[in-house]
């Protein structure tokens, strides 16, 4: 087997390998969701472990600098909250026996560096609320210095030249940053192996399913109806993609609904109350981590959380097309760039300064309209209407289709954005470092520039759902609570999945 990423568009800079075009069949998508090992210390903690805790977590860890130099507060559009990013690699036990390989459910890699399952962990402020976003590996995108690559290779070319697991962590860091507009705090990465050994020693972990499931290339092979699933069984189920309507689409709500069960297991009183288990538990946790901090400092940050306040998400996306790279078909998850920003925002809430402005004057308020609905004139004509209220429109432009309307702005000019979002109801204010002035990008929700007369115009706000039309409520700790079929919380007793 080879250790290469998949295929890229362009040449890889970092290196002289030339990717490969695709997995063979038989190692389809082994994962680990990384946040296992997270929750699991952080749910300990919050019930009084932390002394007995620290000496269990303290030996094993790898400590890698992937994050380096100051948080930008500038571009930080989430202000306090924390976000971590939850990396689960297919790396094989090294000199694994066929005997290990097949308690895995797996065979040899040939020493892969491909990461599987990429997850950002996003914190309330008062580390009492959480929402799972993932990031569909085979999601094609912009991967800095390298050119258009599937997202699980970034950290791989990261790898090239000497950058070792350092290098890896922060180029997958940065292309994610770019991709949603957060910025990740820290990183968390484990391996198939430490996967294995924290369900196993957590025990079994129930699960229900709506629908029987039989797929070979995972092993999983369920019932429907609730089942009771040891290690391997558990690494079967958030491995599986074939048999799956929309394959790793729906892998990640295995996962995202595996881990919010299992983090119900942590703090049920038989894992709690009995010591030997819970330092069983600690010692795989600590001995298969790598991080870019204190692991008793990070979840001491989320020791207020609890399962049933654990949200899960899936960034937006286009489809899965088959395209066509050097000749050679790539199966590729097309991600929605444009839309991603304000899916995020439309998760974590308004930043603080956006909340706080006033709205200009429409003869104060300069903004660029862009297409991204694929409807022809669209642009032209919401410019049209802007024009007519008093609003500066500089000339029509088109922009990569987008499924949410959005008015983008850079920090500092939040009350022009609140003018034009009130101008456009439903329309999500996305602010980053993309654009230099006011711009609002149509999409294909239908949402536009509305008349003055009309009564939805003088909304002071927008909405701050994911783009669906839904409208979000504020929790007590200002953080959203979207309502949409893109949000989910899994981590209810008698939750069941597809």
């Amino acid at each position: 087997m080879s250790n290469e990423p998949e295929q890229t568009t362009e040449p890889a800079r970092r290196g002289t390998v030339t990717p490969r075009h695709g997995r063979q069949k038989r190692r389809a998508g082994v994962v680990f969701p990384a946040i296992a090992g997270v929750l699991t210390m952080a749910l300990v903690l919050g019930v009084g472990y932390t002394a007995y805790a620290y000496n269990q977590l303290s030996g094993g860890v790898t400590i890698v600098n992937a994050i380096t130099g100051k948080k930008d507060k500038k571009d930080d559009v989430d202000g306090q909250a924390q976000n971590i990013l939850l990396v689960g690699d297919d790396h094989r036990p090294d000199n694994a026996t066929p005997e290990q390989l097949a308690e895995l459910s797996t065979e040899s890699d040939g020493g892969a560096t491909n990461t599987d399952t990429m997850i950002v962990l996003h914190i309330s402020a008062d580390g009492s609320q959480a929402t799972m976003i993932s990031f569909p590996r085979d999601s094609y995108v912009d991967i800095p210095d390298v050119g258009k690559g599937k997202l699980n290779s970034a950290f791989y070319y990261g790898t090239l030249n000497g950058g070792g697991d350092t290098g890896g962590a922060k180029l997958l860091i940065k292309t994610i940053e770019n991709l949603s507009g957060l910025q990740i705090d820290h990183y968390v990465r484990v391996s198939l192996l430490g996967f294995y050994q924290v369900v196993k020693e957590l025990g079994p972990v129930q699960v229900c399913l709506n629908q029987a499931t039989n797929d070979p290339y995972s092993g999983v092979n369920l019932p429907a109806g609730k089942s009771t699933l040891d290690a391997k069984q558990a690494l079967s189920f958030v491995r599986q993609r074939h048999g799956l309507p929309n394959g790793d689409l729906d892998r990640n709500v295995r996962q995202q609904y595996f881990l919010s069960q299992e983090a119900r297991k942590v703090t049920s009183a038989g894992t709690l109350l009995n010591p030997v288990k819970m330092g069983n538990i600690l010692k795989a946790v600590g001995g298969s981590i790598q991080t870019d901090t204190d692991l008793l400092s990070l979840a001491t940050q989320l020791r207020n959380l609890r399962p049933a306040n654990i949200q899960s998400a899936t960034i937006p996306t286009l489809g899965t097309p088959t395209i066509y790279v050097n000749g050679s078909a790539l199966s590729i998850v097309e991600v929605d760039t444009v839309g991603l920003p304000a899916f995020v925002q439309g998760l974590v809430g308004a930043p603080e300064a956006y909340e706080k402005a006033g709205r200009a004057q429409p003869a104060n308020t300069s903004v660029t309209v862009l297409n991204g609905s694929g409807v022809e004139g669209a642009a032209t004509a919401a410019g049209q209407v802007l024009t007519s209220r008093g609003f500066q429109v500089a000339p029509a432009g088109s922009s990569a289709t987008t499924t949410t309307t959005q008015v983008q702005y850079p920090a500092g000019q939040e009350s022009q954005a609140k003018a034009i979002a009130a101008a456009v109801p439903g329309a999500v204010a996305v602010r980053t470092s993309a654009v230099t002035g006011v711009t609002l990008v149509l999409g294909t929700d239908g949402k536009t520039a509305k008349a003055a007369s009309e009564p939805s115009a003088t909304a002071s706000k927008p909405a701050t759902g994911s783009g669906s039309g839904s409208k979000a409520t504020k929790q007590a700790t200002k953080e959203p609570a979207p309502k949409s079929t893109d949000v989910h919380n899994y981590g209810t007793e008698g939750t069941c999945i597809n």
